[in-house]
């Protein structure tokens, strides 16, 4: 970008301080920012024939006054202004809400303009808008912005064509030329101008269509350039394993790999044999096989004299994973250890001594891993269990206890596909994306609160016969400001309906570590029988004796972790049910159940739960990492992203993007955008 579009704001014609202020508060310093300040919508003054008009849709119309204006008072100071105006040849109502001062203005036969919601059962429009007289404007279409304080939207326009009069001339375009004719896109400073003054409908879509391609190709630019450098700059270990003795493992598994997993296997075990360092994302759904993939990639590391790292989020799920891969690797030569801050004094010293020594092959635990005093031999693999609970310097503290060791982030989180092109486009994103045989498929039903009762006696039927149940809630104490059954009252409620039938458990955020393991602990062995929980197990908890997860207040839960709570149950050979208790109020709500009982599909259900939610907060926090694009929605332009990606990556790995003059702009700019850090791609 050229330096004149760095020139204060208030180098502009009618930016003085205290303009300045307010539009500094809005993040608007320079000419460029004012450029890129773009509307959020449009207002439509396009007339058109009421007969093309749908039913409470916005509409401007010309017409001629037909009748005297009627005013009503009703309420306290409030009025209804009604008139009859003669647009064509409809003869419609007008109405203006607490606007009295209107009636000596509207006189009989004089042309009126109107803008409003067109009612097309009464023939009414309710007025937003009103000019006496015909209506001239420069523009069928107007931009509307956000603005602060005494800021208005005329005067933003205002300085907005200033600023592109005085310096459009500098716009530079940073889209390739053969990328603007391959999708025929506007130049950088046409479609500018077209967003902020377009002449119609068409304009704005055009201008728009650019800024799409723009942002996401940018971006995009920024990842692939990322993934190379990456790759090239952090040369990986080349593991050689012995292939046949890897085959003698996966065959000796209790049930053959699914075509996902064997997908999944071959890309993982590429990036082994590969001189550059894997750097992958390992997606699958609840059940899908997660836990045997990272075995066989554990396997292959230890068959190459290499040590690996299991780190997961908590200590229930560190020993779970410890004694599947026990099991899994009991007749094999595979030293496998389990280290958690319960593992204390000399039992913790001999096992650091060990690990150091290259006598554990594979170390499974939490954030311990991380810790100082612990010193690995030859570590080659790390593997992250539900990646996103973990920070970005965690991650990386245990990357560094090995030399560029090979780096493999599982989820259970389906995370829409285009989430995970752009949240994580500088990794492989591999998926498992099918069950394995014969897993049953768990129930769901939605009842409404009143229907209580009889869900209680379906779970005391299933407790009858020794299995185990989960009821959820949203919160743990009582809130003014959400009416949702809470946690600790529930618990009271539930202790009272099953008293001398069964222990009734309870778990929550706010009990320590230690309590919380207890808690689970007593569950896992059947000690307590129905588990009264907030979210926290979510993630993590294996009981295959549980065939019963109750979600109270559902509709307070988004999509994907409605599915992630579902997946707490069906991991034994019983049927398993999941029941929704929920009184939606809204669409979505009651959207959001419907999709629940029809699909048991985790990336289904991503997909849907990210249509309504938005991006914004897919996880519940703020990924770090998820861009704020200014026109781009991840959603409804997924298809220009995916584009914008495979034009990217195609670029990226080009001799020409990185030795011709051409795309010196673009290296600029990811010079500028902190990609290389000092360091140069050849």
């Amino acid at each position: 970008m050229c330096v004149t579009l760095d020139t204060p704001v208030t180098d502009l014609k009618g930016i003085g301080e205290e303009t300045a202020v307010i539009l500094h508060e809005m993040g608007l310093f320079t000419v460029g920012d004012l450029l890129e300040h773009f509307p959020y919508r449009y207002e439509d003054y396009a007339m058109r024939d009421l007969a093309e008009v749908k039913h409470e849709e916005r509409v401007t119309v010309e017409g001629k006054v037909h009748s005297f204006p009627v005013l009503q008072y009703y309420g306290k100071k409030k009025s209804r202004l009604t008139f009859r105006v003669l647009v064509g040849r409809y003869l419609i109502n007008a109405v203006c809400f607490n606007r009295p001062y209107y009636k000596d203005k509207v006189k009989m036969d004089e042309t009126v303009t109107i803008t409003g919601k067109w009612d097309q059962h009464r023939q009414t429009i309710s007025v937003t808008e009103v000019h006496f007289g015909a209506l001239v404007r420069p523009q069928d279409v107007e931009p509307v912005y956000s603005i602060k304080g005494k800021l208005t939207v005329k005067q933003m326009r205002r300085f907005i064509s200033q600023a592109l009069q005085q310096y459009g001339q500098y716009v530079n375009d940073p889209l390739p030329d053969g990328l603007l004719q391959r999708y025929k896109l506007l130049q950088r400073r046409a479609a500018l101008q077209a967003l902020h003054f377009p002449g119609g409908q068409q304009d704005v879509k055009q201008a728009r269509r650019r800024f799409v391609y723009e942002e996401f190709f940018l971006f995009q630019l920024k990842m692939q350039a990322l993934r190379k450098l990456q790759r090239e700059n952090s040369a990986g270990t080349k593991k050689e394993y012995d292939e046949a003795e890897l085959r003698v493992f996966i065959s000796s598994l209790p049930f053959p790999l699914t075509g996902a997993q064997e997908r999944v296997v071959s890309e993982i075990l590429r990036d082994l044999s590969s001189a550059y360092r894997m750097n992958r994302l390992l997606q699958g759904d609840v059940g899908s096989g997660k836990t045997v993939v990272a075995a066989i990639a554990l396997y292959a590391a230890k068959l190459a004299g290499y040590q690996g790292a299991l780190m997961v989020p908590t200590e229930i799920l560190a020993e779970q994973h410890y004694q599947s891969l026990f099991n899994i690797f009991e007749a094999f030569d595979v030293r496998v250890e389990l280290l958690t801050s319960s593992v204390k004094g000399g039992r913790r010293r001999e096992m650091l001594e060990r690990l150091h020594a290259g006598e554990v092959d594979i170390l499974v635990g939490t954030h311990a891993l991380i810790q100082d005093e612990v010193n690995f031999h030859r570590l080659g693999v790390v593997i992250t269990d539900e990646q996103h609970r973990f920070g970005v310097a965690q991650r990386r503290v245990l990357r560094e206890k090995g030399e560029n060791p090979d780096v493999l982030f599982m989820t259970a989180t389906p995370i829409p596909r285009t989430l995970a092109i752009t949240a994580f486009g500088e990794m492989d994103v591999s998926v498992i994306d099918e069950m394995p045989a014969g897993r049953k498929t768990i129930e769901t039903y939605w009842a409404k609160h009143d229907m209580l009762d009889r869900v209680l006696a379906f779970v005391e039927k299933e407790l009858q016969k020794g299995r185990q149940a989960y009821v959820i809630c949203p919160l743990i104490e009582e809130s003014d400001k959400l009416d949702v059954q809470n946690a600790i009252d529930l618990h009271s409620m539930l202790s009272h309906y099953f008293a001398n039938k069964c222990n009734v458990g309870l778990m929550h955020g706010r009990l320590s570590s230690q309590e919380k393991d207890e808690v689970m602990r007593a569950f896992s062995q059947n000690e307590v029988q129905l588990l009264v929980s907030t979210t926290v197990v979510e993630v993590g908890v294996n009981v295959p004796n549980a065939t019963v997860m109750v979600i109270y207040d559902a509709e307070r839960f988004g999509l994907s972790q409605l599915h992630q709570l579902r997946g707490r149950v069906g991991r034994g050979s019983e049927q398993s049910y999941c029941m929704l208790i929920a009184d939606p109020k809204s669409e979505v709500g009651k959207e959001r159940m419907r999709i629940m009982t029809e699909t048991n599909d985790g990336f289904v259900l991503s997909e849907k739960d990210l249509e309504l939610r938005g991006p914004g907060d897919f996880f519940g926090r703020k990924q770090s990492g998820l861009p704020d694009f200014k026109v781009a929605d991840m959603v409804h332009d997924y298809r220009a992203l995916e584009t914008a990606r495979s034009d990217a990556a195609i670029l990226v790995e080009s001799h020409a993007f990185w030795h011709t003059s051409q795309y010196a702009g673009l290296r600029l700019y990811l010079e500028e955008s902190g990609v290389f850090q000092g360091e140069k791609l050849d």
